[in-house]
């Protein structure tokens, strides 16, 4: 699995790199550079091409898809990270952004990353029907804006050191990290027009953005920054609203087992072509970082 995400990682890096190259002349291709690359182990990116891969999406399409993704998630941390949010001074085991280029110029970079998502998306040389480009467009603005990311966020850093019920968590880990997850898993549904399975997909992926939460949680609460690339033990210092502090530690473990069952019973109408996304619901169920 590792050579596999270091293999599509690869790839995206380059074609995200070629994008960027076209607006060197700007002063902030080097920070926001710098809050995308290497990147993470591109675990959105893979599920987009697990998904393309069951119901046969050209390689290219999957690769513009998941640059935007990739553009969208790394605003994402870039902003987390900031001192006014999370204030944290380690991403992916280097200094954040805003330490290494100040707390103005990480904003500016955040927010073009987020632009250069749906410049991606609207670019000529993805050639879908503009009626896709659209709706893909509208449905990652709702995955990222108030609806979603930064949504999230804002409840996340609402619901500190307060007693908060699990539906309220849910809420907030789903706009947080869920919606992202699910465009990642319809994405390449619209493109082939498939309205059958768009229903069911959209589920398996808020499942599995909550799945990928809740693990991130339990990362944060036992592992170590040397592993994770961040610091952890902050969501208790922080007095953070999570499925941990709601429900302990081992009850957190075995609601995450459980949801793991959950996606793996909804892919069951699949069969054998759903193995590849298995494979990563496993590795995002047992990864440490």
């Amino acid at each position: 699995m590792e050579k596999k995400l270091k293999k599509l990682s690869k790839k995206i890096n380059i074609y995200l790199n070629n994008y960027l190259s076209k607006f060197n002349t700007s002063e902030l291709i080097l920070p926001m550079k710098y809050g995308l690359f290497p990147g993470g182990k591109k675990i959105r990116s893979k599920i987009i091409f697990d998904i393309g891969k069951i119901f046969k999406v050209k390689n290219k399409d999957l690769l513009t898809l998941a640059a935007s993704v990739e553009a969208i998630h790394a605003y994402s941390l870039i902003h987390d990270d900031l001192p006014c949010m999370d204030d944290d001074k380690l991403r992916r085991g280097k200094p954040s952004t805003h330490v290494k280029f100040g707390e103005s110029t990480a904003i500016l970079a955040g927010n073009s990353l987020l632009t250069t998502a749906f410049e991606i998306l609207s670019d000529k040389n993805f050639k879908v029907d503009d009626k896709i480009k659209s709706k893909l467009i509208n449905i990652l603005s709702r995955c990222s804006g108030q609806t979603g990311i930064a949504g999230g966020q804002y409840l996340d850093l609402s619901y500190e050191k307060k007693k908060v019920s699990i539906k309220k968590i849910l809420n907030m880990e789903l706009k947080k990290t869920g919606k992202l997850f699910e465009f990642c898993c319809i994405a390449p549904l619209i493109i082939k027009n498939n309205k059958k399975n768009l229903n069911s997909f959209s589920k398996i992926g808020k499942d599995i953005g909550l799945l990928f939460q809740i693990v991130d949680d339990l990362i944060d609460y036992k592992g170590k920054t040397k592993f994770a690339g961040k610091k952890t033990q902050k969501d208790k210092k922080k007095g953070k609203a999570t499925i941990i502090s709601l429900l302990g530690y081992k009850n957190a473990v075995k609601y995450a087992n459980k949801l793991k069952q959950n996606i793996y019973k909804k892919l069951k109408a699949q069969n054998n072509n759903a193995n590849d996304l298995r494979e990563t619901i496993n590795f995002i169920m047992e990864r440490n970082s």
